[in-house]
């Protein structure tokens, strides 16, 4: 979230401007340059024709809107008989009741599964966990592409909206990143089904994996893909959902606009702290830093714990790495839920003055744990050594080999 850190004066001085000038305007009636402008800045960082956007306030708005614009595309070209969205397990789209249904997050759906639409689960692209022994890359990812294939003849193609998939998986199963060509066979079988691709790039996106979109690295386009979190580096509330031009055209040769909005969409403060961090990011050359910086995280862990006998995978892409952790490392068996090391891990990391992101039920919603690290874009060669070495101690402290 916090992608460039605390207090950064560009930043500050951006929002400060911006209250100064138009502090709030509903967009049912009017627009503003900071908003125009972050959206031009966001089309022109983009891949393909990703040159409409729509600003929400967070990355489970940004979902609900996909969700929304999805439907409405094919309701606009008279295709009204897609109803169904297709995720995976093991995902996570947030937490309003739509991006919960889509979601694969078995602990956080638990509580509200009356509530939540009904969408079809397909299997998570995650090699560590669920490749056969012997089984190539390839071979595996074919097979987990299959999986959406296979689920979209049992389901009737022409009853599906789009298919929904975190470009790297984030929070739910750790910083688990496609095999190569995953996404490219995905977007095969959507474009021969007439099924959206909407990449969820909340996490995973805004340069936080090295590239503006992650799904550059992957050469891929979707349909529609969402922002969040880093797009505003946390000064305020922003998220963005990003479509093609036909799908826009669609809408827009239509009924004329998304069935959609909320109060402080676009909110100009939002898009104008927004356009300063992506300028920052820029002048900065961060996306550079952060795939120098990953590189270097990668190394160090490796050096440090890889050979730890409770450290199964070392795994991500950019800034957003994690490691699993499990009771053996030959059998990748997993802790003891009971156990909860991921959380004795963020206590101990916290005591010693380090920040992670751990999470339980990596492998199936109740089993597995992991711990995630995403340091901040401009983080410094010194302070990568720091971060390795603060959760070196903790890995010898907490886990029990």
């Amino acid at each position: 979230m916090s992608c460039l850190g605390h207090g950064h004066p560009q930043i500050i001085a951006a929002m400060a401007a911006q209250a100064a000038s138009v502090e709030y305007a509903h967009t049912g009636f009017f627009t503003t340059a900071a908003a125009e402008e972050l959206a031009a800045t966001i089309a022109d960082q983009s891949p393909g024709s990703l040159d409409r956007v729509w600003f929400t306030g967070s990355g489970s708005e940004a979902i609900e809107a996909a969700l929304k614009l999805a439907r409405q595309y094919h309701v606009e070209r008279g295709d009204i008989g897609r109803t169904k969205i297709v995720t995976r397990r093991q995902s996570y789209h947030g937490n309003t009741l739509g991006a919960l249904a889509a979601g694969g997050s078995v602990w956080r759906r638990v509580p509200y599964e009356p509530l939540l639409i009904d969408v079809s689960m397909v299997d998570p692209c995650f090699e560590y966990r669920f490749a056969e022994p012997g089984e190539s890359s390839q071979d595996y990812g074919h097979r987990a592409v299959q999986s959406l294939e296979d689920e979209l003849l049992r389901l009737g193609p022409d009853t599906v909206i789009a298919f929904v998939a975190e470009t790297v998986v984030g929070a739910t199963a750790g910083a688990v990143p496609p095999v190569a060509g995953y996404f490219q066979r995905i977007r095969e079988i959507c474009d021969r089904y007439g099924v959206l691709l909407i990449l969820d790039e909340v996490m995973c996106g805004s340069g936080r994996t090295g590239t503006f979109l992650s799904c550059e690295q992957d050469n891929v386009v979707p349909d529609i893909v969402t922002l969040g979190k880093g797009l505003g580096a946390g000064y305020q509330p922003i998220g963005a959902v990003v479509c093609t031009s036909s799908i826009y055209d669609a809408v827009a040769s239509g009924s004329g606009a998304l069935k959609h909005g909320q109060t402080y969409n676009a909110h100009p403060v939002g898009c104008a702290a927004a356009l300063a961090v992506q300028n920052v990011i820029r002048e900065e050359d961060l996306l550079g830093r952060v795939k120098e910086a990953g590189v270097r995280l990668v190394q160090l862990l490796d050096a440090r714990i890889a050979n730890h006998p409770n450290i199964g995978d070392i795994r991500g892409r950019g800034l957003l790495v994690a490691m699993e952790l499990v009771a053996d490392r030959e059998t990748k068996a997993p802790f003891d839920p009971a156990l909860a090391m991921h959380r004795r891990a963020k206590a101990d990391a916290f005591d010693r003055g380090l920040l992670i992101y751990p999470s339980g039920g990596t492998i199936d919603g109740r089993n597995g744990d992991h711990i995630l690290l995403a340091p901040p874009y401009n983080v410094t060669d010194d302070e990568v050594e720091t971060i390795v070495d603060l959760l070196a101690q903790t890995v010898d402290a907490v886990l029990p080999s």
